[in-house]
């Protein structure tokens, strides 16, 4: 079996582009804003996690997207500096509580819609007139593997994964006349803190072991390994680059052919 990832090698060049990433600090977004930056993009980044941002290469500002008005200050100050917009991602995400929904804190539930969704919406309203002003571009919403099944003890997290496909496929029709392209990548079951959380939460939930959880996860992925970072930031690559000219409206999976994800009545 191969568990190699993916090299971090697509042959395009980003030089001078102005790029925006979302809670680009560390895991998935820290690979986005490198993949950029090594092709030369000039990349401006927010995040809260300070201990993250201190060693980040990149300009950044530290902004909880919580926060509309954070939101709002972080975006003019990034399209300030850059001098304007080409690229978008809109990273910022969390994985939400894990409970079935008549426990549901209701805080939590705020946070992960929020963070998930309405922070995006929040994104936009400042990257698409600059992007109009550039003369197009391309915004690339992460959504999930979430955003095209249902997780269950996780219905917060796939509701707000849902809602950013459709915010991407509504937001490709109303820019298309304006040469921007809009997508959303979905992630599967990627390497990392965040998912190891998650199946500790749910091993919790289900009686069993975080080893057998791993297993059960793992189980359902034709190609048997988790996602690499490197593999997401790939295929932002692509849809951002001359290749992905023509690639609009997109819900774009990348998670080894994820067939299932395991499910049984929690323990007791």
């Amino acid at each position: 079996m191969n568990t190699n990832p993916q090299p971090d090698a697509l042959p395009v060049d980003f030089q001078g582009k102005r790029v925006i990433v979302t809670a680009g600090a560390a895991g998935i977004g820290a690979a986005l804003a490198g993949a950029f930056a090594a092709r030369g993009a000039r990349v401006h980044i927010c995040d809260v996690d300070e201990a993250a941002l201190a060693a980040c290469p990149h300009p950044w500002m530290r902004a909880d997207v919580r926060s509309h008005a954070q939101i709002d200050a972080y975006m003019r100050a990034a399209l300030d500096h850059l001098g304007g917009l080409d690229v978008l991602v809109n990273n910022a995400g969390i994985a939400g509580p894990t409970a079935g929904i008549a426990e549901l804190d209701p805080d939590e539930l705020a946070d992960t819609l929020d963070i998930n969704l309405a922070a995006q919406f929040h994104t936009l309203r400042h990257a698409v007139p600059a992007l109009r002003t550039a003369g197009g571009g391309s915004i690339i919403n992460i959504s999930s593997v979430a955003g095209r099944m249902g997780i269950p003890m996780r219905t917060p997290y796939a509701a707000t994964k849902w809602g950013v496909v459709g915010l991407t496929r509504s937001l490709s029709i109303e820019l298309g006349g304006y040469g921007i392209r809009v997508n959303a990548l979905l992630p599967g079951l990627v390497a990392g803190p965040r998912i190891e959380r998650v199946i500790a939460a749910r091993a919790r939930n289900m009686g069993i072991s975080v080893e057998e959880e791993t297993r059960l996860e793992l189980a359902g992925v034709s190609l048997g390994r988790f996602v690499q970072p490197a593999d997401i930031a790939n295929m932002a690559l692509f849809l951002a680059s001359p290749f992905g000219a023509m690639v609009s409206g997109q819900a774009i999976s990348i998670d080894g052919d994820l067939q299932s994800l395991p499910w049984q009545p929690p323990a007791g």
